[in-house]
């Protein structure tokens, strides 16, 4: 290879790089449940990619595919991370539809790998069979190159898929994906009935076995859980009523928009040009089957930043 100015290397060799920054980070949002961590790995590894002898890569994508996996396999070991994830308050950041960090989606695995709901349950595999799902069934990775990547064996690689593709089957809901129109027919109806105080409607668009998880808006050491479609209902007609103590607490009278969450149908409360709440709801067979409230701050700092790029339609509720 015929070394030209470092300059002229260095910027050829960071074009690189950044024509791979989406997909990496897109990898390791899906791997760590977190925006923030993700950037973080992403820059790690392109530290790691401007110290690295790159006249011996021959082929980058690979090369960092292989440090932005390992780098967020680190974190997903790490002490810290595991007491983070223990406490019980962990839940995945929200991203709006459209961020690029979502990554590809062209087909039904690769947008079921960033719901909210896999997200989620990534959290009882391995980071092994973390990795190996997502890079076989979101990225179309061979087992060959998945053993390369993480330094294990072919067959390791699809003992690992096999686990973690029983898990996830485990806790997927039948029917698939739920026609839009519908989803955001049965979300409207939501609203209505919890801001009316409709119970007897609100359980009759939840499943049986519904749950609801709330992060409290950070004010609470773990997540609130509840389960029964009679106790949701309860909390939804408490949590959507508006009171002056909660609009205080939003710091404003907030805009109520439909929106798509994680590929997943959602309301947002919006004040201003701040996002300062999200509940996103996983539906199946034309019932909600499970709602989560998302209202800590620093979980919704990039849904704000996406939303103030966003062109909303008009507000389900404009004075909330």
């Amino acid at each position: 290879m015929v070394r030209v100015d470092d300059t002229v290397v260095d910027g050829f060799d960071t074009g690189r790089f950044e024509a791979s920054r989406t997909r990496l980070a897109s990898l390791a949002y899906r791997l760590l449940g977190s925006a923030a961590d993700a950037e973080d790995a992403v820059q790690d590894a392109y530290l790691r990619w401007q110290a690295a002898d790159r006249r011996h890569i021959n082929v980058p994508e690979a090369w960092l595919t292989r440090v932005v996996t390992n780098l967020c396999l680190d974190r997903l070991r790490s002490a810290q991370d595991r007491r983070e994830r223990a406490v019980g308050a962990w839940l995945p950041e929200p991203l709006l539809a459209g961020d690029p960090m979502l990554g590809p989606a062209d087909t039904y695995e690769q947008r079921e790998s960033v719901s909210l709901a896999v997200l989620t349950v990534m959290e009882r595999l391995s980071p092994h069979e973390r990795a190996v799902y997502l890079l076989r069934e979101a990225f179309s990775y061979s087992h060959a190159e998945i053993a390369g990547i993480l330094d294990i064996t072919e067959s390791a690689s699809q003992q690992h898929l096999h686990r973690a593709r029983g898990r996830i089957t485990a806790v997927r809901r039948p029917g698939g994906e739920t026609d839009p129109a519908a989803a955001r027919r049965i979300v409207e109806e939501f609203l209505a009935a919890a801001s009316s105080g409709r119970t007897e409607r609100l359980v009759e668009l939840l499943t049986d076995d519904a749950t609801a998880i709330s992060d409290g808006a950070g004010l609470t050491a773990t997540l609130l859980r509840y389960t029964t479609a009679q106790r949701i209902a309860a909390v939804a007609r408490a949590g959507f009523a508006p009171t002056p103590a909660k609009r205080r607490l939003a710091g404003g009278t907030p805009a109520v928009h439909y929106t798509i969450v994680n590929g997943a149908p959602a309301v947002l409360f919006v004040v201003g040009d701040q996002v300062v709440g999200a509940v996103t709801f996983d539906i199946a067979d034309g019932r909600i089957t499970t709602v989560r409230g998302v209202a800590a701050p620093t979980r919704l700092a990039r849904l704000t930043d996406a939303w103030r790029r966003h062109v909303p339609d008009p507000p389900l509720i404009a004075q909330w």
